[in-house]
């Protein structure tokens, strides 16, 4: 099983948007080891210095999950 990492923001009317992080090549992120997912959504949320939250998220978009299942 892979993973995302949502961020989660306030626009100035106060609706929630919530953004996936892309890797540099504007593809979504994608981290197959939930450790270090985990991890990586700890360190965020430490740094913010804006006050958005991040949270972890099952990829929906699992090629490899999905060829397990078959």
């Amino acid at each position: 099983m892979g993973y995302n990492i949502l961020k989660i923001m306030t626009d100035k009317d106060g609706k929630t948007i919530h953004v996936l992080l892309t890797n540099g090549l504007s593809e979504i992120l994608f981290i197959k080891n939930q450790k270090q997912a985990i991890a990586m959504v700890n360190m965020f949320n430490a740094n913010t210095d804006s006050g958005w939250r991040y949270e972890l998220r099952p990829s929906p978009c699992d090629i490899e999950e999905k060829k397990k299942k078959k």
